[in-house]
């Protein structure tokens, strides 16, 4: 499935296709948890979903730390 979302730290777009169904999407947006909604997916593509941020940019952000 195409997911697009906004990074909440760069505002980037980007677009991305991630193996996950509507349903389970639908399931996250309905109060699940994402890793319950979610399992077979990795914590990026996790955090993808929840906030617009891709691993690069998790690397970029803790490479100064």
């Amino acid at each position: 499935m195409l997911v697009t979302m906004t990074s909440i730290v760069s505002g980037k777009t980007t677009t991305r296709d991630i193996d996950v169904e509507p349903e389970q999407v639908k399931a996250w947006q309905n109060g699940m948890l994402i890793q319950d909604a979610m399992p077979e997916l990795s914590a990026p593509d996790r955090e993808f979903i929840m906030s617009g941020i891709t691993q690069e940019e998790w690397n970029g952000i803790f490479q100064d730390s």
